[in-house]
């Protein structure tokens, strides 16, 4: 079968690896793709907002799925635009992607499902956000309702920060219309947990656990990113937390959807908080995330193809999802000064012995293909995921094959997962 894969991060990388792993896939193009990528696939530059030339080219050459990676195209609707021309295509519809398109959409959900979360209110304009944050207690949360590549949120620790916050989501608009509308929400405190679940529609899957570090810096210090380093499992992930997610949170997650008519077929990403209370949900995503999907899907066991057929045609329940008892750790190499400015067109030395090496994986992010080589083209420029019997031995796995790889103005965090492995050590 030929199957086209939108998008060109990271994520899409570590999705076209788990394709090509099929007996069943004979071809496989990603639109736009990236160098890495391009290894696995047949790269064509279509943007992912261009839907019609988007759903052409894979009519054109007889794509039998479509699995749509990024949020803006899924929120946007393409893969409504995919089945209206006959296209089978993996992903949420628009009416389903909008539990992560509007966080005052999930919010809504959830209070009214009784799905928990924290406690929340939403404004419309700035002076009614204003005069509310008078009374809130701090610190507080403010998020932008839209899309923000992941940095639409900000914790505010006192009244002048979250004034401040206001300014700028929603008076200077540095998120664009995503901040046309806010959700303020209160703090919750306790460890961060992703969980990432195929959905049918009406049965959920879950996948392993895992644990991102948004920070720029080591100890979760500097500026929000989309993501520095990863692991996978999560060793606060305990039966007991999945036994109450499973009750009150995944299958009433996709209840209530189906009950509001926009049934939801594809991924719902699970950022959860681990309360004092029990797990809170954080927020949901409508695709895997990045770079969480760089250590759950090199870990599990199931054709991917299979997993995402199952989704389409609603036999998820038919289906068992299997993950290796192991761990993986990814560590991003990034531009120095990520996420601010930062310099592009530093050619990269290394790649070469991920080839070499079972276990070792390199996904591409901010990457291209030159006549001198591949060379960096963004701030998160690669994933390196390393698997190992531990987080520990994960981790130093990890951090080895990042020595491997050199560009100029290369930075990485020296900590993913660190402080988690010393715990867990007590």
């Amino acid at each position: 079968m030929k199957v086209l894969i939108v998008g060109s991060g990271g994520r899409e990388h570590a999705i076209a690896v788990s394709v090509a792993k099929s007996a069943r896939v004979d071809k496989i193009y990603c639109a736009p793709g990236n160098a890495g990528i391009g290894q696995v696939a047949e790269c064509v530059p279509i943007g992912v907002m261009e839907f019609d030339a988007l759903a052409d080219f894979a009519k054109e050459k007889a794509v039998d799925l479509v699995i749509v990676g990024p949020d803006d195209p899924l929120v946007g609707g393409l893969t409504d635009v995919m089945e209206a021309a006959g296209l089978r295509t993996f992903g949420p519809k628009k009416n389903a992607a909008i539990l992560e398109g509007s966080k005052a959409f999930s919010k809504d959900l959830m209070k009214k499902y009784h799905i928990p979360t924290a406690a929340y209110e939403i404004f419309d304009d700035a002076k009614t956000a204003l005069a509310y944050l008078e009374t809130a207690d701090m610190p507080i949360v403010l998020k932008a309702d839209g899309l923000a590549l992941g940095k639409g949120v900000l914790i505010c620790n006192n009244l002048q920060e979250a004034k401040d916050g206001i300014k700028t989501i929603m008076e200077e608009k540095k998120f664009g219309d995503s901040g046309n509308r806010i959700v303020i929400e209160e703090f919750m405190t306790g460890r961060e947990v992703s969980v990432l679940s195929f959905v049918d529609g009406k049965t959920i899957q879950i996948m392993s656990s895992a644990q991102d570090h948004k920070r720029a810096g080591d100890g979760d210090t500097g500026l929000n990113t989309g993501g520095m380093g990863t692991f996978s499992p999560s060793p606060f992930y305990t039966k007991e937390v999945d036994d109450f997610c499973r009750e009150h949170i995944y299958q009433a997650t996709v209840d209530a959807m189906a009950a509001e008519g926009r049934p939801f077929q594809g991924i719902i990403f699970f950022g959860l908080m681990l309360t004092e209370k029990g797990p809170r949900v954080l927020e949901y995503n409508a695709r895997f995330g990045d770079p969480e999907a760089q250590v759950v899907l090199p870990r599990m066991k199931n054709d991917i193809i299979d997993v995402m057929d199952a989704c389409i045609d609603g036999t998820l329940d038919q289906l068992h999802l299997e993950f290796e008892d192991n761990a993986a750790v990814c560590v991003v190499l990034a531009s120095d000064g990520y996420p601010l400015s930062y310099e592009k067109g530093y050619v990269i030395s290394g790649l070469e012995k991920f080839e070499e090496k079972d276990g070792y994986y390199c996904f591409h992010a901010g990457t291209k293909l030159t006549q001198e080589g591949i060379v960096t083209n963004g701030g998160r420029v690669l994933g390196v995921t390393a698997k190992g019997e531990s987080l520990r031995s994960a981790r130093a796995n990890a951090y080895e094959a990042a020595s491997w790889v050199t560009f100029e103005n290369k930075y990485l965090r020296s900590d993913i997962g660190k402080a988690i492995d010393e715990q867990v050590e007590k």
